[in-house]
């Protein structure tokens, strides 16, 4: 069962909101101009992991030859001009 508020009455009573979320696990549906836009409601489920385990996944993906290519033009793309007044 889910409660509906405003994104108002949501921004001005947040803290309250989230305390209710993560003690009683509420769910609530948030509207704009009286639509729903947004839920609030517990994490079902949080995954992490060990450093060691990201490592070894992402040694096992594929090599994406113009991968380094890609970051020369983004970093070259944030130089800036020789002469900023040319």
């Amino acid at each position: 069962m889910s409660t509906t508020i405003s994104s108002t009455e949501a921004v001005r009573h947040l803290g309250e909101y989230l305390e209710r979320v993560r003690h009683r696990a509420e769910v609530f549906i948030l509207t704009k101009n009286e639509k729903p836009v947004a839920q609030l409601s517990p994490v079902s489920h949080i995954r992490s992991g060990k450093w060691k385990d990201l490592v070894a996944a992402l040694k096992r993906l594929p090599q994406d030859r113009g991968f380094a290519d890609d970051l020369a033009k983004v970093n070259q793309a944030d130089q800036p001009a020789q002469d900023p007044w040319a």
